[in-house]
């Protein structure tokens, strides 16, 4: 384990009686055991959108290269006529 440094720090009445209570009735043995697992999974949280938004900008930047887009309006009309198609007996 990395060595510990203590912090102090502010919060409003109701978010520290939260934690409080979260100790006293022994779902957490302090509360500072509480402020690092949020910061664990805040931390994760991050982590998890920073790999989200690498994976957006990969798939945009293949987008890119892969050539000109179709317009959505031809696109609808293709799957409109294919659907018609289909309904009608044709595909």
């Amino acid at each position: 384990m990395s060595p510990l440094e203590q912090l102090t720090f502010a919060l409003p009445s109701e978010l520290a009686g939260t934690l409080r209570a979260a100790v006293d009735v022994g779902d957490y043995a302090s509360e500072g055991e509480i402020v690092r697992e949020a910061l664990d999974e805040w931390s994760r949280a991050r982590a998890d959108d920073a790999a989200k938004l690498e994976w957006l900008r990969e798939a945009v930047r293949v987008g890119d290269e892969s050539g000109p887009g179709i317009p959505a309006v031809e696109v609808f009309a293709e799957v409109r006529a294919m659907i018609e198609d289909i309904r009608a007996g044709r595909a």
